[in-house]
Order: C-alpha cells, then sequence, then structure tokens
C-alpha cells in the first residue's frame, strides 16, 4: 500500500484527483506494475488508476488473467473500476479509504455482492485509511481555493 500511496501523492502533484493502484504477484511478492489516476493529463475520463494499472499488468504479464495477483488502492474503486477488476480476476482487492460519493465496494452499487458480478475478490479495506482521506481533502481543499 505504501506504493500506491506514492503514487497517489505523484497524482496530486500533477494536479491529478490522488489516488494510486499497484498490482502485486502474490506467489512472488514482486510488483508487477503502477499507477495513479491520469484523467487531466490524458483527458480522459476512463484513466482511473485502476485501469490504467490493469492495463499495464495485462500487457507485461500477457494474459489477461490476473488470478494470481492482488491490486492495493488508495481509494475504494468506483463501479467502472471494480467491474475491471472483476473481469481481469485479480484475487484480492486492497483498499485505504472507502469513497461514499463514487465507491461501489461497500458503498452505491457494491457491485461485488450482485448477480451480474461473475469474479468476486477477497476484499481488505482500511490500511493508510486516515492518510488517503486527508490527502483527499487536502487535494479538494487546494482545489476549491485555486477556483
Amino acid at each position: 500500500m505504501q506504493l500506491a500511496m506514492a503514487e497517489a501523492y505523484e497524482a496530486f502533484d500533477r494536479g491529478e484527483v490522488p489516488v494510486g493502484a499497484v498490482i502485486v504477484n502474490r506467489a512472488e511478492n514482486l510488483v508487477v506494475a503502477s499507477s495513479r489516476n491520469s484523467m487531466q493529463s490524458a483527458q480522459n475520463p476512463n484513466a482511473h488508476a485502476e485501469i490504467l494499472v490493469i492495463n499495464e499488468a495485462c500487457s507485461k504479464l500477457c494474459n489477461k488473467n490476473l488470478s494470481q495477483c492482488d491490486i492495493y488502492i488508495t481509494l475504494e474503486p468506483c463501479t467502472m473500476c471494480v467491474s475491471a477488476i472483476s473481469n481481469a480476476r485479480l484475487a484480492r482487492v486492497y483498499y485505504a479509504a472507502p469513497d461514499e460519493k463514487q465507491g461501489a465496494v461497500e458503498n452505491g452499487v457494491r457491485f461485488f455482492t450482485s448477480a451480474s458480478c461473475l469474479h468476486r475478490p477477497e476484499i481488505y479495506s482500511g490500511l493508510y485509511q486516515e492518510e488517503s482521506i486527508n490527502l483527499m481533502k487536502n487535494f479538494f481543499t487546494k482545489l476549491r481555493q485555486n477556483k
């Protein structure tokens, strides 16, 4: 999760919503890919950290099935991202802070509990929660002050 937080800080510094994500090969305890939100710089609303890191991991591993991997995210993923996580068959999802507005794991649609979800990873939350929440608050405070 420390690496995901480092990505989130990098996103913050670049003016992006501070979310970072890392995919780790569990058996080898090896980081496969890491990324951060890049929606502003890419001018792409789909450039979420989770989508980018899944794309990178699939490319590096030459495989769409990431069942041997876990994903670490600094914020509860949205509906688009949990669907991608399910489709990639990631084994475990670790995330820092809940997202009451856009989250889709413990909030919102709760995608992994829906009948349309074909793969349900193990879910772990709360790691680095306070740090992630503070980073998000600082980002949006800074954004409001700059307007």
